[in-house]
């Protein structure tokens, strides 16, 4: 029996990690953007679903805040 896309992505073994790497991602991706003051990426990453991929692109392309010296 083959199994389509949809049907090996529901299984547990296969939903539940892409799920945790999933999440993972984009709270990564939504902490750095709500740090960052960047409103518009905040709202994208929160809407677009893209399984981490747009979450990743976005921190690896962002570049970080620099410390302010007091």
């Amino acid at each position: 029996m083959v199994l389509g896309i949809w049907s090996l992505i529901t299984l547990p073994h296969v939903l539940i990690p892409l799920l945790i790497w999933t999440m993972t991602w984009k709270g990564l991706a939504l902490w750095a953007a709500g740090k960052r003051k960047e409103k518009t990426w905040f709202i994208v990453l929160f809407l677009v679903n893209t399984i981490g991929i747009l979450e990743i692109i976005y921190l690896l392309t962002r570049k970080p805040e620099k410390k302010r010296r007091r």
